[in-house]
């Protein structure tokens, strides 16, 4: 799958699920700007950087400025920055819920507005969300993170219909369980990490979880010539996760 010539925005796109979309599309011939708070890492060398905090508004006109200074146009939008925190409905604060949706849902939506005047240049694009299974189903205390993404969804599905007639192709990824550093260091406090590890393996259908490449190689996908009739979707990668019932032995 080529994207020789294309330039792809990408947030978050340092570390994690972002990393794995990042090396995937250089792969494939793309320009990238990454947008995110911290520099780049190694990996990301041929890649551009601009320092921005989705959470704040001011970051949107921003990003957009950066990528018109340097590339003119842009053919990709990818959403991928986000972050999640576990709280009680009892704990939660007005001012822990807000900043989940500022990043979470409210910088795609107004990131995408800011850069619609770049896709439209080449007449139209491809914009992918980066939501979540926990978009569809939830884990305990997790609230605010499943409302943000179910929100993500929701918002791709509207907004494809919307710039459809121009060209701009949204999708949404709702990637499983996918291997980071956060989630390694979760299983390693478990009380049996091993067996923290081999019952999670379990629950996938695959036998494995998910590595970020594997984000990355359909993220490249939906950028592409290839995927010019896939609009409107939520397309969910977990290794068949969501598909197993689960059993009480």
């Amino acid at each position: 799958m080529s994207l020789a010539g294309k330039v792809a925005v990408i947030t978050g796109g340092g570390q994690g699920i972002g990393l794995g979309i990042s090396q995937a599309m250089l792969a494939a011939g793309a320009h990238i700007l990454v947008a995110q708070r911290r520099p780049l890492p190694t990996e990301l060398s041929a890649a551009s950087w601009i320092e921005a905090d989705l959470a704040q508004p001011d970051s949107f006109p921003a990003i957009a400025a950066a990528a018109q200074q340097e590339f003119g146009s842009i053919d990709i939008l990818v959403n991928n920055a986000g972050f999640m925190f576990q709280q009680s409905i009892d704990d939660m604060q007005l001012d822990d819920w807000n900043r989940m949706l500022a990043v979470n849902l409210t910088a795609p939506m107004f990131l995408c507005k800011a850069l619609l005047t770049l896709l439209r240049c080449n007449g139209g694009g491809s914009i992918i969300n980066i939501g979540s299974i926990e978009g569809l189903a939830a884990n305990p205390e997790h609230t605010a993170y499943c409302a943000s993404k179910g929100g993500v969804h929701a918002l791709t599905k509207a907004m494809a219909v919307d710039l459809g007639s121009e060209g701009i192709r949204l999708n949404a990824i709702a990637p499983g369980w996918i291997r980071s550093e956060l989630s390694e260091d979760y299983i390693n406090l478990q009380q049996d990490p091993a067996a923290a590890r081999q019952g999670l393996y379990r629950m996938h259908p695959s036998g494995r979880i998910g590595e970020p490449e594997d984000v990355g190689k359909l993220a490249v996908y939906l950028a592409g010539d290839d995927a010019t009739f896939v609009t409107g979707q939520v397309i969910v990668i977990d290794g068949g996760r969501t598909s197993k019932l689960p059993l009480p032995f």
